[in-house]
Formats: C-alpha cells, sequence, structure tokens
C-alpha cells in the first residue's frame, strides 16, 4: 500500500523486453534504493512494481508484464523518462495522502494547466467508465500522486496544485496531451461495486 506522496523523481535507465512480452525496467532512484530489498514494492508513476534486481550505485530493477503495459503509460515509455517513485507504507506510519493501491484504473490526458500565481490548474480528461467515481473534494491518484479534486464533468476532472507539488513530481513538466495513470479512491470503487450488487440482487 502507498500514501500517494512521492519521495523523488526517478529516471528509466534501460527498458529490456524478455521472452515473454513483458519488460525489465532499469530505475534510477537513489532514495527508494537506499534501503529496497528484493520482492519489495515500489510505485513507479502510481503503478505498484516489484524489485528483481538491484544493480547497485542508487538504482533497482522492476518487471512489468504485457497487462500493465498496456494499461498504463509504462507501456510508452522512453529511457531517460522521468517517474514519480514511493516505496511502500511501513506499519505505523502516518497516513499522509489517502490510502493508494499502485493498481491502476486508467489512462488520462493533460487538457489544460492555467497558472493561478502562486499554483496551477489542471485539468484532465477520464475514461467514461471512471468518471463516476471521482467525486469533487474527493481524492485521486495521478501517476502516483494523492491530490484533492476541484471540479468534476462528464469526462474531465480538475486539480489545484501549489509550488511544493509542481517541483516534487513529474506535473511541473508536463506537457498539454500528455498521459497520466488514474486510481480512483478505492473506497468510491467499493462503494460502487456494493451498490450494484443491491441492485442485481434487489
Amino acid at each position: 500500500m502507498f500514501t500517494g506522496l512521492v519521495e523523488e523523481i526517478g529516471t528509466l535507465l534501460e527498458i529490456i523486453p524478455q521472452e515473454g512480452g513483458e519488460v525489465q525496467i532499469e530505475i534510477s532512484g537513489p532514495l527508494v534504493a537506499s534501503d529496497a530489498g528484493l520482492g519489495d514494492s515500489i510505485s513507479v508513476d502510481g503503478v505498484c512494481l516489484t524489485v528483481v534486481d538491484l544493480p547497485g550505485e542508487g538504482r533497482f530493477t522492476v518487471e512489468a508484464v504485457p497487462e500493465t503495459l498496456t494499461r498504463t503509460t509504462l507501456g510508452r515509455a522512453a529511457t531517460g523518462t522521468s517517474v514519480n517513485l514511493e516505496r511502500a507504507l511501513p506499519a505505523g506510519a502516518r497516513l499522509g495522502g489517502h490510502i493508494v493501491q499502485g493498481h491502476v484504473d486508467g489512462m488520462g490526458e493533460l487538457l489544460t494547466r492555467t497558472d493561478g500565481g502562486r499554483w496551477e490548474d489542471l485539468t484532465f480528461s477520464v475514461p467514461a467508465d471512471l468518471a463516476y467515481l471521482v467525486a469533487e473534494k474527493g481524492s485521486m491518484t495521478v501517476s502516483g500522486i494523492s491530490l484533492t479534486v476541484t471540479a468534476v464533468t462528464e469526462n474531465s476532472f480538475s486539480v489545484s496544485l501549489i509550488p511544493a507539488t509542481l517541483e516534487a513530481t513529474i506535473l511541473g513538466g508536463l506537457q498539454i496531451g500528455d498521459r497520466v495513470n488514474l486510481e480512483v479512491d478505492v473506497i468510491a470503487r467499493y462503494v460502487a461495486r456494493l451498490m450494484e450488487g443491491k441492485e442485481v440482487a434487489g
């Protein structure tokens, strides 16, 4: 489990295709690699991936299967791409963001960004099958970042970002049209599922 509080911006160093269609990705992330062990979970742009190798010098290697490559931005990632990194939440730690599983629900696209002086307003598209799970003032994970939704439409949502978030995550350099990984609030997902069950049973 993660909290959506990015610890550092890492860099994809090498993407190595494997025989089964999966890929191994070597990433530079000195902070998250400092105490990583084989089998540990690390959030890479909001995708929960398992450490399979530790080459040293602040690097770690993860493996992504075809399903992950199809459903997330990692499928289009290239060497040199910057990614948000977060280690799994240790037991007893403060939950500073919200509950993030690292299970991406879909991808969105940056539609607009508006300079507010000391902050920026960003608007992202959201797939139709996820839009009803997004609530104003609720939580949304965007490429591994826990954010508060400020506005919602039928096919988009907006967030307001302070300078610290823009500097500490990849959102500061995001361009119009860039794609992001989206994970809706897990509580909203389970409530929706329960309601579906009631309708079937009723």
